[in-house]
């Protein structure tokens, strides 16, 4: 009897993890088959049930993307980069697609110190930073210990710098990492999904007409009143639109 509860207990364990494999595989194989629908049918179902993947997510914008589909491939890639900020391949598919975009929004200038920071910050994850942050500190205690038991000059002074320069990158990954977090935990960005529509002065159709956007376009959410949205256009512009036509990212 504990044999056959010992099987099942393993069947339990291990065959949502073959179930996934065998989801992925033939989503890939979709994929290689130009079959994008399925593909995208695939991938979609794998996320609903398996949760978050950064890695589904860029082969489901892949899938949308070669399907003709520019704001679900834009949204997805955006999705994947959330959760592996510091990945090329990502940031490149990203950029492939906007430029299929119809609007070309200029957006606004930043402080430099305010780039660099955010490029430096979207090198890693939120974990990649935190465990850059552990591993550090446990240098950091090895280097004071180091300069608090050696006898040898030469070694304290090693000890004592490279414990100021590790504590430094401590303090600095965690802020980075925490910065990391709250990009990936408060986003409010989204992608219209309407062929068009129009932003308006006001949150009511006789507002009056600001710009006319089209589908891939990304805006930040400030605030929704109702079947409205106030958004800000990435070159600074705010004015509101139907719900209904954005997707949050």
């Amino acid at each position: 009897m504990k044999t056959l509860w010992l099987a099942i207990l393993i069947q339990c364990l291990v065959w949502p993890v073959f179930a996934q494999d065998a989801s992925i595989k033939e989503a890939e194989v979709a994929y290689t088959k130009e079959d994008y629908a399925t593909a995208i049918q695939l991938y979609e179902g794998l996320l609903k049930n398996n949760g978050e993947s950064a890695a589904i997510y860029y082969n489901l914008g892949n899938a949308y993307y070669k399907n003709g589909q520019i704001a679900p491939a834009i949204l997805n890639y955006e999705r994947a980069l959330l959760l592996q900020p510091g990945d090329k391949d990502i940031r490149f598919n990203l950029q492939m697609a906007k430029g299929r975009a119809v609007d070309k929004i200029e957006p606004v200038g930043h402080f430099f110190l305010t780039d660099w920071f955010n490029a430096i910050r979207d090198l890693a994850s939120a974990d990649t930073w935190g465990t850059v942050g552990i591993i550090c500190f446990l240098l950091f205690i090895i280097c004071l210990v180091v300069f608090f038991f050696s006898k040898i000059r030469r070694f304290k002074q090693l000890g004592f710098y490279a414990a100021l320069v590790l504590l430094l990158i401590v303090v600095f990954s965690n802020i980075l990492g925490f910065s990391q977090k709250n990009e990936l935990e408060n986003h409010q960005e989204a992608i219209v999904f309407a062929a068009s529509t129009t932003v308006k002065s006001s949150p009511d159709v006789s507002g009056t007409d600001l710009v006319v956007l089209h589908e891939g376009t990304k805006v930040a959410v400030k605030s929704t009143l109702g079947e409205w949205s106030e958004v800000e256009l990435e070159d600074g512009n705010v004015g509101w639109m139907p719900s209904k036509d954005i997707e949050k990212i």
